[in-house]
């Protein structure tokens, strides 16, 4: 699948600092690569939507919009139904406007913020309204847009910032962390996830050559092999807990039950069946 990068790709204007974008289609995607070049706010309207980012895994209906920075991540955009389609307006906004925002409010930064690429919020009748203006200034010139869209950018900012608090605003330009770390956390937050390697080097921002070697550095053994005991340690603490293998195999991140059989005998010595006698 071919890595899309935004919004470079959708033909704007690239001396703006805020874009808007009304987004539909009629097809499903399931972790599309997604180079993110500017900040983002995506205000669902129809469909569902998941977003993979850093360690973060965020699922959303039309009742909720997502805020995300810019970076890597891995996206899913889904329809209810064969009938209906998917749609959302899509909010791009540069790291200068966010810097600029935070100049003007003087606020202090939070001694304990835990930044975060990407933060769910819940529609209200404000927003609601904000995205139906959002929709009307698509339709005018791209003049007076520009100079509407960076009072909107405000305008948004002020509300969420005014209901939720300050951290997702300085998330938007936190430096995240150095290579080293978040290449670690990335992987310690995945163990369970059905991420292939390319996903899980994509998000890391490297090659998936780059990516084997970087993680045998840290953990000493290959990442199928790392990622494969970390699963099968999982299912054992779950059969552990009364579960029966049926239902232990596919949250363990196997797609069968005999795969998940031989692999635990491989490390047990017996089939989850048999697992009390270990």
């Amino acid at each position: 699948m071919k890595t899309i990068t935004l919004p470079d790709e959708m033909n704007l204007e690239t001396s703006q600092h805020v874009h808007v974008v009304g987004y539909s289609s009629s097809k499903d995607v399931s972790k599309q690569q997604i180079i993110l070049n500017q900040n983002i706010i995506s205000f669902l309207i129809e469909g569902t939507k998941e977003v993979i980012f850093d360690d973060q895994a965020l699922s959303i209906t039309p009742s909720k919009f997502i805020v995300m920075r810019s970076g890597n991540c891995l996206m899913t955009e889904k329809r209810i139904s064969e009938a209906s389609g998917y749609k959302s307006i899509l909010l791009f906004f540069s790291n200068e406007m966010v810097h600029s925002f935070i100049r003007k409010m003087e606020s202090e930064k939070s001694e304990s913020i835990q930044p975060k690429s990407v933060y769910a919020f819940d529609y209200d009748d404000f927003l609601k309204r904000f995205v139906e203006s959002l929709t009307d200034i698509t339709k005018l010139s791209k003049s007076i847009q520009t100079k509407l869209l960076e009072v909107k950018f405000e305008e948004i900012m002020l509300y969420l910032t005014a209901q939720y608090g300050s951290d997702f605003l300085y998330s938007l330009t936190a430096n995240n962390d150095n290579a080293s770390r978040k290449f670690v956390r990335i992987i310690e937050n995945s163990h369970l996830s059905r991420l292939t390697l390319k996903e899980l080097a994509f998000l890391c921002n490297m090659s998936v050559s780059t990516f084997k070697r970087e993680f045998e550095k840290y953990y000493s053994e290959s990442p199928i092999k790392w990622f494969q005991n970390k699963r099968l340690e999982y299912a054992h603490y779950l059969l552990s807990q009364e579960k029966s293998p049926s239902e232990v195999y596919f949250e363990a991140g196997y797609e069968n039950l005999s795969s998940f059989s031989q692999a635990y005998k491989t490390k047990y010595g017996v089939t989850p069946k048999h697992h009390k006698t270990i």
